[in-house]
């Protein structure tokens, strides 16, 4: 018989437990991210390879930016990278163990001291205070408005260029709500730049309490908690301090936040509706693009109820006839500023270019991270869960259309992905978007389908099975899809659906609608805040592992892009 022994300690090294490789989805998150950023390189390469006259007609020293590759380093420099690195270390930690309040308010805080810190790295006057006082900007025409009901009543004359009193060119590109936006602070004794500025940078800035507030109010507090370090730590940051897209995008996120608290059960939601209503008819005087904020509006309402509705429609209406009586009309802007978008630039720089140039300008707003995190976003959304529902035949011990096991609990998402750490309190079922309170229902049942759909599908779904198998359409049962089974599916959908993903994927589409209307071509990293800082919810999707290892390649870039390029805003 051989003795027993100890193993050598060679075998002891043979036997030990090799790495875990990457899981498919985390490989997916980098191959994602560096699609993402092959992209942004040739939008960067392009112009320099095709050439100076080519490239002049761009009408941007840094496209897909508009800026000037200028490197340079301030005060703001050092502070920039000191908020980086505490947001890396410890703000994953503290989104998820803050009380929720308190989380808003230090998200929001942090936010603002980011975008602060970025443009000091340009200076206190080129980067801040004299942002929005140039020649083409907003603070240029205020001065001259003496009479504001007059401004309004004569505001679209003077919207085409070429005439004596034509507005500056952000002036006449906006409805009046932006120029009076900034009338108003000046009538309040908060005159300047550095004043406008600082409404800018605090409304901007809030969009990373806003997005948390409205993941929650649809049904996961924990993709809201793990949005947050991701919304503070936002590329987007650089153009929030300072541009007037960066107001705008924080009265319309407001706006969806507002909408989302509507959709649950409490006794004041037709008051959350009525301002959800008011803060999107502003946005529509703000900037003529932010109609398409109709696209996150829908996402919320389609994800819970439709029951908002009523009073976020009067609340847009009120606004709407405001404008309307004080004389000025929304349609006849909106066609004037189309025919004065063609009188400048425009005219020259090449769609063909833009068209994905911008989008590697968006890349450039939102981060690496969020590119990332696209095919979790697309699997976020459930939709095979509607389809399945709809595809089942109704049977005995189930409700019409939905299988069996097809809802499922009230897990947090982010343990279903596996990413969660074992034992983490669930909070997807927070009910009220300051404390937790009663209710926790996911939707509301569809009621307002008419029963001449059901019937033309039944029609259709006929006809279609008599053409596969001809002569057979009569003999088999058909696929009956009658109001209760649509509603059911929507419910089974309801169920499911990442609140996160959702939200991200109507900011892309917004983003794509812009961009595809030949309306939006070049500065997009500005104009399409409102729609970015949507696309960044996506981010609470990635795994929690490595969220500090995203957090980190966020922060490069975003002061890579802040101090390699003088941005014009």
């Amino acid at each position: 018989m051989r003795a027993v022994g100890r193993p050598r300690v060679g075998a002891v090294r043979n036997t030990a437990v090799a790495p875990t490789p990457p899981s498919p989805r985390r490989r997916a998150d980098v191959y994602c991210a560096v699609s993402a950023l092959l992209l942004v390189a040739a939008a960067f390469t392009v112009p320099r390879i095709m050439g100076k006259q080519w490239q002049d007609h761009l009408y941007a020293g840094a496209a897909p930016i508009f800026g000037n590759w200028l490197p340079h380093v301030s005060w703001g420099t050092a502070a920039a990278v000191v908020l980086a690195l505490a947001v890396i270390g410890y703000g994953p930690d503290l989104s998820r163990r803050l009380p929720w309040r308190r989380l808003l308010l230090v998200a929001w805080s942090a936010a603002a001291a980011w975008a602060f810190a970025l443009a000091m790295a340009d200076g206190w006057q080129r980067g801040f205070a004299g942002r929005l006082t140039t020649h083409d900007e907003y603070l240029h025409e205020v001065g001259g408005v003496r009479d504001i009901p007059a401004m309004l009543r004569g505001f679209s004359d003077r919207i085409l260029d070429f005439q004596p009193d034509s507005w500056t060119t952000h002036v006449s590109g906006h409805p009046p709500g932006a120029l009076l936006s900034f009338v108003l602070l000046d009538r309040l004794g908060l005159g300047g730049g550095g004043w406008a500025a600082l409404l800018c940078l605090l409304v901007g800035a809030s969009t990373a309490a806003a997005v948390p507030v409205a993941i929650r109010a649809l049904g996961s507090e924990d993709r809201a908690r793990a949005a947050v370090p991701f919304l503070v730590l936002a590329p987007a940051a650089i153009w929030i301090a300072v541009s007037a897209d960066a107001l705008f995008a924080g009265v319309t996120a407001w706006a969806v936040a507002f909408l989302a608290i509507a959709t649950r059960r409490d006794r004041h939601w037709a008051l959350w509706g009525l301002a959800a209503g008011l803060a999107f008819g502003y946005g529509l005087y703000l900037s003529y693009g932010l109609v398409l904020m109709a696209v996150p509006a829908a996402a919320v309402l389609l994800a819970r109820t439709f029951r908002p509705i009523a009073p976020a429609a009067v609340g847009v209406l009120l606004v709407v006839a405001a404008f309307t009586a004080a004389g000025f009309w929304w349609p006849d802007g909106y066609q004037l500023v189309v025919e004065r978008y063609y009188q400048g630039i425009a005219s020259e720089r090449p769609f063909s270019y833009w068209v994905w140039g911008n989008l590697a300008a968006t890349i450039c707003v939102v981060g690496l991270a969020s590119a990332a995190a696209l095919h979790r976003v697309v699997g976020g959304l459930r939709i095979r869960e509607p389809l399945r529902a709809l595809r089942t035949v109704p049977g005995e011990g189930h409700s019409p259309g939905i299988t069996p096991g097809t809802v499922r609990s009230n897990a947090s998402p982010a343990t279903e992905h596996g990413d969660a750490n074992p034992g983490e309190p669930d909070r997807t079922r927070a009910s009220s978007p300051i404390e937790s309170t009663a209710d926790a229902r996911i939707g509301e049942p569809l009621r307002s389908e008419h029963s001449s759909t059901a019937t033309r599908v039944r029609d259709l779904t006929d006809e279609a099975v008599g053409q596969r198998n001809p002569g057979t359409a009569r003999s088999r049962t058909p696929l009956r899809v009658s109001r209760a089974t649509l509603s059911a599916a929507l419910q089974s959908w309801r169920a499911t659906v990442d609140p996160a993903a959702l939200l991200a994927v109507a900011g892309v589409v917004a983003v794509l609608a812009a961009n595809l209307s030949g309306l939006s071509k070049a500065e997009t990293e500005r104009i399409w805040l409102p729609f970015d800082v949507w696309i960044l919810a996506g981010t609470a999707l990635l795994p929690r592992r490595d969220i500090r290892l995203w957090l980190a390649v966020q922060a490069v870039g975003t002061l890579l892009v802040s101090h390699l390029i003088l941005t014009n805003w």
